[in-house]
């Protein structure tokens, strides 16, 4: 969609009297209350940014995420539910978010609240709100959805995202979650479009309408009629980002659940199983192997009259900044560089990686104009999509060597073909995986970020950089 660049909104005796004081004092004066940033690309290990850097830009090519000054790496914590000392080493994208926005480690499928004991957790955003702080949450998935979830909401379950999917909530007649003990009428916040309803974050942006939709419990009116009678501005059309009250509560929803990809494989294609044709196992040297057609990635259509990543970060930033005096805390995520790797789509995670990119340089601009904004960008997993010779090794042994999962093959703007293999589930989801994640930083984070850290450090980071007390936050549990 062409939309005219949304411009920060900035105070010009601000801006001025900032100078100004620079030049009296002759250093370059402080820009005012500190701003963090974190950008977290879902399921983006270093496989799926060599994948996108190969097919976007060459690989002599340089994302502006390669351009940042400091890289390091995060460690993934994750326990079992039943016996919280009990380590797993694959996580899923609600505890790993809880871990970014709380501090704890918990267990897979849990937001904001501790495994075993079910206990509250207190999250950034709440810490950032209690010292006067600003607050925002942009996201390619449904506002609903684990990841922007972990910073507002408190569930047992990840999947209990409306009034309507509360108790026994189903996939395919499998039972995935039950959140009965997190209802309004047990005591509990509700669901978790309820509880970004009711909370006080002052940008929401992303898809998930159809969570909005259903009554309150024990309302007769829908969670998108309370959350316009808790303040906040509704807006359903990306046009409508170019007019948003600076006085009011931001929640966008522009999708019915998660936002369509930016790219495609040509007629939709995804990977494939190569194709194998063996005489017999006696003389199985003389059989042979079809590997999938290469092709191009093409823009997704759906993608017509729906905001970027780019275009929602642009508007979260400039909502934030109205207020010079004030700092604030903003995650923004690339839902579907992980949504696609689930399903084998590699042109879908390549082109949200994209768009993770362009919200980083606006990110950057951003931190341009307010030196005192740090800028994190990291991922919550890693994934199933690894980048494997397109021929292998040993095909000069004349043996028919080939991948026993998914493969697809991309032409590259290098002229080249880029092979790409999906071989951790036989079912139609791909999995996780345990890799350690990449953790880059703007000049910000010199002095702060080490060469390795774990994900309830990368909490920690956040909360001293912006001076906020940890004072409501209840202990992590014993590991």
């Amino acid at each position: 969609m062409n939309c005219p660049t949304i411009r920060y909104r900035f105070d010009p005796a601000v801006i001025v009297a900032t100078l100004l004081t620079g030049m009296l004092v002759g250093t370059v004066a402080s820009a005012g209350p500190r701003n963090v940033i974190l950008i977290i690309g879902d399921g983006m290990d270093d496989h799926q940014i060599t994948i996108a850097r190969n097919y976007l830009v060459g690989a002599a090519g340089k994302l502006v995420l390669d351009e940042l000054p400091l890289r390091s790496v995060a460690q993934v914590l994750t326990v079992t539910d039943t016996v919280p000392s009990e380590v797993i080493y694959v996580a899923d994208s609600a505890n790993t978010a809880t871990s970014l926005s709380t501090g704890i480690v918990t267990s897979r499928g849990r937001l904001g609240t501790t495994a075993g004991s079910d206990r509250d957790v207190t999250n950034i955003v709440e810490l950032a709100q209690a010292a006067g702080l600003k607050t925002g949450i942009v996201a390619t998935s449904s506002v609903t959805d684990a990841t922007p979830a972990a910073f507002v909401a408190h569930i047992s379950r990840r999947y209990c995202e409306s009034p309507a999917a509360m108790v026994d909530v189903a996939y395919r007649g499998i039972t995935l979650a039950d959140c009965t003990p997190d209802l309004a009428s047990n005591g509990g916040k509700g669901s978790i479009s309820e509880q970004i309803a009711a909370s006080q974050v002052d940008v929401v942006l992303g898809g998930g309408a159809k969570h909005f939709a259903p009554n309150v419990a024990g309302g007769d009116h829908s969670v998108l009629e309370a959350a316009k009678k808790n303040g906040f501005h509704v807006i359903t059309k990306g046009s409508e980002l170019r007019s948003v009250p600076a006085d009011k509560k931001l929640l966008g929803v522009f999708s019915e659940s998660h936002l369509p990809v930016r790219l495609q494989g040509e007629d939709g294609r995804v990977a494939e199983k190569p194709k194998s044709s063996f005489m017999n196992q006696v003389h199985r040297y003389l059989g042979s192997v079809t590997l999938p057609e290469p092709m191009r990635c093409e823009a997704n259509p759906a993608t017509a009259g729906v905001p970027s990543l780019e275009m929602m970060t642009e508007a979260a930033l400039s909502h934030l900044a109205n207020e010079p005096d004030k700092g604030f805390f903003l995650v923004v995520e690339s839902a579907s560089i992980d949504k696609q790797s689930h399903v084998r789509n590699a042109c879908g995670s390549i082109g949200e990686l994209e768009q993770l990119d362009e919200a980083l340089a606006s990110a950057l601009d951003f931190a341009e104009q307010y030196p005192e904004t740090l800028i994190l960008v990291t991922a919550d997993h890693g994934h199933a999509a690894q980048l494997v010779p397109n021929e292998s090794l040993f095909s000069e042994f004349g043996v028919p060597v080939y991948t026993p999962g998914h493969l697809a093959r991309l032409v590259t703007r290098d002229g080249a073909v880029l092979a790409i293999n999906y071989a951790t589930n036989s079912f139609k989801l791909e999995e996780h995986t345990g890799v350690n994640v990449p953790l880059y930083s703007n000049a910000a984070g010199q002095g702060r970020v080490k060469g390795m850290v774990t994900q309830p450090e990368l909490f920690d980071i956040m909360v001293k950089y912006l001076g906020l007390s940890r004072a409501l936050a209840l202990p992590t549990p014993s590991q």
